[in-house]
């Protein structure tokens, strides 16, 4: 018999009708119209009754013809308005059947009136047992794939999948840090520098559950959920599918599948149907009606999308919307996600970031990142993993004082690594506990060789020259693996995959069930096979092994790879060389996939390192000193070259030096970052990133960092942002709104007062910053937007955010700003509101002029003062020009002039923030600013410009600088082009006076210098000229505010 199965909340008992003869079939089926009366004509016994109900009849039933009915027809009908008429001949016993079936059809409608509230029907085709109700059949089947789902997904293997390698998921599993991602911009960098940017990356507000993935405001179809390799995709699904068997979850959900692309990957040729790929996935479901699947809510998890070698095109693809109509398997996936196959169900796609943009953005209602362990969450494992309790504190210690290994461990694989090694190696007492990569990874190769020799040779610890050397054929061949797929970007391999490499399927199950910890067999559909190593990371370190296999044994050809374009190797390229054409190749990588491969092939050129490895590695001798001079140029960069490292790839150079024991760029970047003279050095953006990384990883907490004293471009600027979730109080020059958003919303930040004074910040950044501000993480009492051409619009922002978040801000400079009444008047009245905290609200200084770009909105109009002018000097323009002549002028005496020095004060005194530009002709002339008291008899230093303590100075001459002030004089770097006029700022209340050159042709400002200081008295701006025919001019500034 066939059954049908269909969800409905009571199924009707059948009614059993005897007669002549045994009825042979039973349907029953709910319709809403049956257009045709049923005829019962001739004799014979009843041979089938069928039951229906419908809400309308419009005809009686007709019985005509002598003999007995052949055939019943119930339906339930709402109304049935003329009699039935029984004509012919026949025996009576038809009235009494016609009353019989008139009772049952009332009692069948009132049980499918019932039916009638529930979407899902029922259809029986058999005789057996129908007094049962179909929801209890149904109920059976879905515990039953319950129960396989748990039975499969509730252990966990260390290694091969062996009962004594089995450990149960709810005993070790710890919480990984799940946030929401970015649905665009996938990120392609190499991984582990991902996951060591994650590490000082500014956590969003709140964790995801991995059990609450579908769980939104807005209804999902589908999650795409982003994670470098080895850090808990897979288990993450493993516990979702585990609490919804075991009923702790999710119970809304009747079916899950997971369909592993790596799987999927041996089909993908095959033709099928849904159906038909779930029944071979799932067998105790082959029973289940297709037609069911519409019926029931269901879960497709597809893991591993890295992995998937099965082409699935999303513009051009055939449109399949049944379960049971057969195509490639690419076809079904595709429509799956598009939502053209089962449309109603659940779609969770896993995947490490590089290979997330297969799926185009429009099929993906929510993307989800895992950040892997956050410290808490790295020492709950080791406590878990290590039953000792004092042994776990050792460990968990000692990877805290290595910052690399400590930032690593937010991979769980690498923890287990890290817990394996470090139980190991607490034995022994004379052996030196690893603080790099390539140590630990080379002392995991060690403990796997140990764990083999003693479980399968049954032999005590050997020494481990012997131990490597009596596996060095199996572990080259596996490093060979390793390499090739490596360059190929492949982390799973087929058989085809192990043949390139001469190993066949026999020795591959060998090499897994011997290096279980290291190389791994996984059966999978229909019990084919697939392997890969334990993570991607030591697939990269066993892939250094075979470079430097490969230059011991002169196998030149798979080197090419590194060297140079249209260029050879010879046999006898110095190995040094080869290490710094591979820092090149790095280095050009546009994701980074190289980067982890970098440092374990300069850690192991490192002699120490290769003592570890011998027996596996003969000792190469290297002249180490070429690759790290290398680097380090490559770190400090050059301000001439058009395209900078990433903050990634010179991070990554930053930690391969420390791989090779070499700190010399990090006390160079401490003792800058303890030098008061920051402005005198340039920075490069590949130091600022190194030097940002130093900042972060210190684990201290700065009480300030002053970024506007740094001199960078403004990549340079952009790249030390990060620095201010370390620090309480922080100053810089940016634009980079969206950044400092993302910094003020970290859930470890510090910061409590941000000065972002004299950036260009406009409305627009405004906005992007009261974002940040709304976060109930911002703890922000201090703010400072002064000078950021904000109008009413970015006032409207601000008053927006504080609104969303009362509590923390206290201050709030808005001045040197164009915020009109309106914008006035609404932050104002928060200033007055009790619920908020806000208690100083500046926004003098405002007006149209404001809302020029840069310095310019900060522009005076000075003229020069003739009673402070010395006789040899002549102003004309309208006093806004001084010229040096050679015979002296008969200007009437005044106590203000200066008598022996050829200068020259402005009428107006300099207040607040100041901005003018000066133009120079001749041989010399110097730009200052100084207090009205200086003197101004006398030939000494007391009188000129610089030479004491109430004045500072600039000279010019023949494109020469240099800065002075009470007598110490700086001569600064020749701008890269002459140039002859000069632009002077000054803040006051900041203590900061800057002089810029211009170019002549862009206008473009270019810092000289700044001196940072404490005004105390009312500042006027000064000139000398040195040289007869040698003039000074005050320029006019150019507004750009007319259109306003």
């Amino acid at each position: 018999s066939s059954v049908s199965l269909k969800r409905a909340r009571s199924t009707p008992h059948p009614h059993n009708f005897s007669g002549g003869g045994e009825p042979s079939c039973v349907s029953m089926k709910s319709d809403r119209s049956m257009p045709h009366p049923h005829n019962f004509s001739g004799g014979g016994e009843p041979s089938c009754v069928s039951m229906k109900s419908d809400r309308s009849m419009p005809h009686p039933h007709n019985f005509s013809g002598g003999g007995e009915p052949s055939c019943v027809s119930m339906k339930s009908d709402r109304s049935m308005p003329h009699p039935h008429n029984f004509s012919g001949g026949g025996e009576p016993s038809c009235v009494l059947l016609w009353l019989f079936v008139l009772m049952m059809f009332m009692l069948l409608r009132l049980v499918l009136i019932r039916q009638h509230s529930t979407q899902r029907a029922l259809q029986i085709n058999t005789l057996a047992d129908i007094h049962q109700p179909v929801d209890d059949v149904l109920r059976r089947v879905l515990d039953r794939h319950k129960t396989s789902m748990k039975n499969k997904y509730e252990s966990l293997f260390e290694g091969i999948k062996t009962v004594e390698n089995k450990t149960l998921l709810n005993r070790i599993y710890t919480q990984l840090y799940i946030i929401e991602g970015e649905s665009e911009g996938v990120n392609e960098e190499h991984e582990v520098l991902q996951m060591e940017k994650t590490s000082r990356r500014q956590l969003q507000d709140s964790a995801i559950n991995c059990l609450d993935i579908f769980k939104t405001l807005q209804e999902l179809r589908s999650v795409l959920t982003k994670g470098i390799a080895g850090i808990g995709k897979t288990v993450s699904v493993q516990k979702f599918i585990l609490d919804w068997a075991e009923g702790k979850a999710n119970q809304d959900v009747d079916l899950m599948f997971v369909l592993p692309f790596r799987e999927l990957n041996l089909i993908k040729e095959d033709q099928y149907s849904l159906h038909g790929l779930l029944c071979d996935f799932c067998p105790e479901l082959k029973d289940l009606d297709p037609k069911i699947y519409d019926q029931l809510k269901a879960v497709f998890i597809f893991d591993g999308l890295d992995e998937s070698k099965i082409p699935m095109s999303f513009k051009q693809c055939e449109k399949v919307t049944d379960i049971t109509m057969t195509s490639a398997v690419g076809v079904l996936m595709t429509n799956l996600i598009k939502g053209e196959l089962l449309p109603s169900a659940l779609i969770w796609i896993t995947s490490r970031p590089a290979a997330a943009n297969q799926i185009p953005p429009t099929y993906i209602n929510r993307v989800t990142e895992i950040l892997g362990f956050s410290d808490p969450q790295k020492e709950e494992y080791f406590r878990k993993r290590i039953s000792d309790e004092d042994e776990a504190k050792r460990i968990i210690s000692h990877i805290k004082t290595a910052r690399s290994l400590h930032i690593m461990c937010h991979i769980p694989v690498f923890c287990w690594i890290s817990a394996t090694v470090l139980m190991q190696i607490m034995k022994q007492h004379h052996t030196e506990i690893p603080k790099t990569l390539t140590e630990m990874y080379s002392h995991f190769l060690l403990t796997q060789m140990n764990m083999k020799n003693e479980k399968f040779e049954k032999k005590k610890r050997r020494n481990p020259k012997d131990l490597l050397k009596s596996n060095r054929t199996i572990l080259l061949k596996l490093a060979e693996l390793a390499f090739k797929q490596l360059m190929k970007g492949n982390v799973m391999f087929y058989e085809e995959d192990l043949r390139e490499s001469s190993i066949d399927v026999t020795e591959a199950s060998v090499y897994s069930g011997i290096f279980t910890e290291i190389f791994r067999e996984e059966c999978v559909l229909y019990e084919r096979k697939v392997y890969c190593f334990v993570h991607l990371s030591f697939q990269e370190f066993l892939a250094v092994v075979y470079v430097f296999h490969c230059y011991e044994s002169n196998n030149m050809e798979e080197l090419q790879i590194f060297k140079p374009q249209y260029s050879e190797w010879s046999q006898n390229v110095p190995l040094d060389e080869v290490l710094m054409e591979a820092v090149n190749k790095a280095v050009e990588s546009q994701n980074g996939h190289l980067d982890l491969f970098l440092r374990f092939l300069l850690g192991i050129s490192l002699e120490s390192n290769q003592r570890l490895l011998q027996g596996l590695l003969t000792p190469t001798p290297i002249n180490l000193e070429t690759p790290i001079e290398h680097i380090k140029r490559l770190i400090k960069g050059s301000e001439n070259k058009q395209h900078h490292m990433s903050t990634e790839r010179s991070i990554n150079l930053f930690l391969c030096l420390s791989e090779m024991n070499d700190q010399s760029i990090s006390r160079e970047i401490q003792q800058y970052l303890n030098s008061e003279r920051h402005s005198e050095v340039k920075l490069s953006p590949e130091q600022c990133s190194a030097l940002v990384y130093m900042i972060l990883n210190s684990e201290e907490v700065l009480d300030e960092l002053d970024l506007k004293k740094y001199t960078t471009s403004e990549e340079g600027y952009r790249r030390l942002i990060p620095a201010l979730t370390v620090c309480r109080k922080a100053c810089l020059t940016t634009n980079s709104c969206e950044k400092l958003s993302s910094a003020l919303q970290s859930v470890n930040t510090h910061l409590i007062e941000l000065d972002l004074s004299n950036n260009d910040l406009q409305d627009s950044g405004v906005e992007l910053l009261s974002a940040g501000l709304k976060s109930l993480q911002c703890k922000l009492e201090t703010l400072r937007l002064s000078g950021c051409m904000v109008t009413d619009e970015g006032c409207s922002s601000l008053a927006s955010a504080l609104k969303s978040n009362p509590s923390h801000l206290r201050e709030l400079d808005l001045t040197f700003n164009h915020p009109g009444e309106s914008g006035v008047k609404l932050l104002s009245d928060l200033l007055q509101d009790p619920h908020f905290k806000l208690e100083k609200l500046q926004m003098d200084h405002g007006g149209k002029i404001r809302m020029n770009p840069g310095l310019k909105k900060y522009a005076v109009d000075l003229t020069l003062d003739p009673n402070t002018m010395n006789s040899f000097l002549s102003l004309s323009e309208g006093n806004r020009k001084v010229e040096r002549v050679l015979k002296a002028q008969l200007y009437p005496d005044h106590p203000d002039r200066f008598e022996c020095s050829y200068q020259v004060l402005s009428v107006e005194s300099l207040t607040e923030r100041c901005y003018w530009e000066v133009q120079w002709s001749g041989f010399g002339a110097a730009i200052s600013v100084s207090y009205k008291g200086i003197r101004r008899k006398g030939g000494s230093g007391h009188c000129e410009f610089g030479y004491n303590k109430l004045s500072w100075s600039l000279d010019c001459s023949n494109n020469r600088y240099s800065v002075c002030h009470n007598k110490q004089e700086t001569v600064l770097p020749a701008p890269s082009s002459p140039c002859n006029r000069v632009g002077v700022y000054l803040d006051r209340g900041s203590g900061t006076l800057s002089f810029y050159t211009i170019s002549p042709n862009t206008h473009m400002l270019t810092h000289l210098h700044t001196f940072n200081t404490t005004f105390t008295e009312s500042l006027y701006a000064g000139f000398r000229v040195y040289y007869p025919d040698s003039s000074i001019s005050l320029c006019e500034i150019r507004m750009e505010t007319d259109h306003l």
